[in-house]
């Protein structure tokens, strides 16, 4: 979720963390990040979402931010285990970066010689170390304008993509990338807003009536989360980035 105004995301995570094990087969863990301010509430379970007593606090804590990462785990490389749950968290020009990523890659070995390492075994946080190790060897310790981050982020998730299915979000707390190698979609929510219905249960909620004018949320997954708003798919190997709830051109 990328938004203009914090906001929480109680709704559409209830949605969500039903296919973590009973409307999908994603059950091999899950993790969540909020970005508030210059912090980071990150939370991380091996459990599948739906049993989670974690899961359970998120969806009735609403824990308001401007961009939040959420993942539900379906185990390709390395085994269920905490340290293998996304959304991954390290700091980089003096800012937290949350990444995770759906997909696999096979044979993605690169050399990691920096201070980003792996602490799991899995193929997504060793593309996540070699993203901001590429972007550091590229940019030093000053964090380049946002054209020549965007630009360096799609050389770099394109060199990834090769490898296999490659679909990520990163961010920074100031903006949210999003890549999609097979499966991405999105939806704006704003003015003039409406009822929202949820794929995965039989729940509802009129946005007009706890809203503002201003308001704009930008919310981004795999699969629709809804089934009566109209969701825009990204193309395969499109980078986009979104700020304030809005995707930038």
């Amino acid at each position: 979720m990328n938004c203009n105004v914090p906001t929480d995301i109680v709704f559409s995570f209830t949605g969500f963390a039903h296919r973590g094990g009973r409307t999908d087969t994603h059950h091999d863990g899950w993790g969540i990040a909020f970005f508030e301010g210059s912090g980071v509430r990150h939370f991380v379970d091996h459990q599948a979402a739906i049993a989670s007593p974690i899961a359970e606090l998120i969806k009735h804590y609403p824990i308001k931010s401007l961009n939040v990462i959420a993942h539900i785990r379906k185990a390709t490389q390395g085994q269920v285990a905490l340290e293998n749950c996304h959304p991954f968290v390290r700091e980089m020009w003096g800012r937290y970066w949350v990444f995770a990523h759906n997909g696999d890659l096979k044979g993605f070995e690169p050399v990691l010689d920096g201070p980003y390492r792996p602490v799991g075994n899995t193929d997504s946080e060793r593309a996540f170390c070699f993203l901001l190790q590429q972007l550091r060897d590229r940019f030093g310790d000053t964090p380049p304008a946002m054209p020549v981050l965007r630009a360096a982020i799609a050389d770099l998730v394109a060199i990834i993509a090769r490898h296999g299915t490659f679909n990520m979000m990163l961010s920074d707390g100031t903006a949210l990338f999003a890549h999609c190698s097979t499966k991405l979609c999105y939806v704006v929510r704003k003015y003039p807003f409406t009822a929202a219905c949820l794929a995965d249960e039989d729940l509802s909620v009129d946005f007009s009536q706890v809203t503002t004018p201003n308001d704009r949320v930008a919310i981004i997954v795999t699969t629709p989360l809804t089934t009566n708003e109209t969701w825009t798919e990204f193309a395969p190997g499109e980078l986009k980035v979104f700020v304030d709830g809005l995707p930038q051109s």
